[in-house]
């Protein structure tokens, strides 16, 4: 018989527990220290440092559970994406197809231009330092990290680890991929902030005027149609039933290709790139519930709408947040001894060639909205799509020009340049020539994209 009063029915609320609570802490300072909330760094991420910086305390180190908070952090990052693929897309402002998919080629260029940085310090390195357990292809972490956030760098650098531990290696690639990760934040949020102050004061930036409040319509909140907000069933529990079911979905696949006999290529390379990858299957199978829920409500199968936006925002920012907040209690310092210098060197050059890169790519292709593009950009290309959002906001608080457009609809465009080279995440770590012909791979991408973006265009 089960025995309530035993600690480990309640292991994994206690780092729930924990989670909120730092969460609350964190929202508290951001709002009333000054220097917090001028810094724009998300409140996740300071409830993961508050974490952070109490675990070296006895009792709390006790507490932490790092196993259990890498899980909320993969499945945090699963949950997200399905809601945020389930969302009935609305577009408020027209942005046209070209730019959509410029913006998808600077996202996907930057990716593979991260992880050639990241490659050309860990490769010589790794020679450099002879018998140290370092990995070469640790470098590939840096778009993961800075790119995609703590999610994905987790899932990598778990395989990373394993990879290099099939080697004699011993690489802890889950914290060195969650400190690339954490960093991302702070340069998305501190580095954009100072540039923006030096560009205020040299008169640059077009200060837009801020609205004093916000007005929001009964559309705001759902579309016509739709189930009452409490009859049967609550209309969030429905939202919640519709995440969870896809995440059903996409676990039935994974488990479904993990049985599937794939040879040595299988289980040495695709099988492990299958169980990092559950954002994306989360992202297909969203849109595929999404569009046979269109389907059935266009033949009259389905009365009702069941799919509500503002809710599915809710649950994607709240599951976001989660991921945030565990991936960061998750580093292990003890576990990055050795590691400092590749750390540092990586985070540094890692973010000054982003910073250059996007910015000559958003003079290129956003002239009339440079700045705009470049903070929202820049943001989500060092933290997350929030993070762009937040910078955005404090020079187009109204979204006037279509810079939030064009890193909303990006996604399709960026995982489609993308996925190819995502696939080299699984080849690139089986050995050192692996590498090497992976970043000789990334250097012919960077070069098409390069003459797709920079590429001569008629001016009207």
């Amino acid at each position: 018989m089960t025995s309530f009063a035993d600690l480990s029915a309640w292991t994994w609320l206690i780092q729930f527990f924990i989670i909120v609570v730092a969460l609350l802490v964190a929202n508290l300072v951001r709002c009333n220290v000054p220097i917090f909330r001028r810094s724009l760094l998300p409140s996740a991420l300071l409830a993961g440092l508050l974490i952070l910086c109490l675990k070296p305390l006895g009792f709390f180190a006790d507490m932490v559970d790092k196993h259990s908070m890498e899980i909320i952090t993969y499945h945090a990052l699963g949950l997200g994406f399905v809601a945020m693929a389930l969302k009935n897309k609305k577009i408020k402002s027209a942005t046209s197809t070209l730019k959509v998919v410029e913006t998808g080629a600077v996202t996907a260029s930057t990716y593979i231009l991260q992880g050639l940085v990241g490659l050309i310090i860990t490769v010589p390195l790794f020679l450099w330092w002879k018998g140290a357990d370092f990995f070469y292809a640790a470098g590939l972490l840096l778009p993961m990290g800075y790119g995609q956030g703590p999610g994905q760098a987790l899932n990598f650098g778990v395989t990373f680890a394993s990879w290099a531990e099939g080697q004699g290696l011993v690489f802890h690639g889950s914290d060195f991929g969650l400190s690339i990760a954490a960093t991302g934040f702070i340069v998305g949020s501190l580095v954009g902030v100072v540039y923006m102050n030096i560009l205020r004061r040299r008169g640059k930036l077009k200060v837009r005027e801020k609205a004093a409040t916000e007005h929001y319509t009964l559309a705001d909140y759902e579309s016509e149609g739709e189930i009452p907000h409490s009859e049967s069933i609550d209309k969030l529990t429905v939202q919640l039933c519709l995440v969870l079911l896809v995440y059903a979905m996409v676990f039935l696949l994974m488990y479904g290709v993990q049985q599937l006999d794939l040879g040595n290529f299988g289980v040495k390379t695709l099988k492990p790139l299958v169980w990092g990858f559950n954002f994306l299957w989360g992202t297909l199978l969203g849109v595929l519930v999404r569009w046979l829920i269109g389907r059935f409500r266009k033949r009259n199968l389905m009365q009702r709408e069941y799919i509500n936006n503002h809710y599915l925002d809710r649950i994607a920012g709240t599951c976001f947040d989660f991921m945030i907040v565990a991936g960061t209690a998750a580093i292990d310092f003890n576990n990055l001894r050795g590691l400092w210098l590749p750390l540092i060197l990586i985070c540094a050059v890692g973010a000054l060639v982003t910073f250059f890169y996007v910015l000559r790519c958003c003079r290129k292709l956003y002239p009339d909205y440079e700045y705009e593009g470049f903070f929202s950009m820049f943001g989500m290309l060092t933290g997350t799509a929030s993070n762009g959002m937040i910078l955005l906001r404090e020079i187009d608080p109204r979204f006037e020009t279509p810079a939030a457009n064009n890193l909303v609809l990006q996604t399709i465009p960026a995982l489609a340049f993308g996925f190819p080279v995502l696939l080299l995440m699984g080849f690139a770590p089986q050995s050192l020539s692996n590498t090497l012909i992976t970043m000789g791979i990334m250097v012919g991408a960077l070069l098409l994209f390069g003459l797709f973006i920079f590429r001569k265009t008629k001016k009207h």
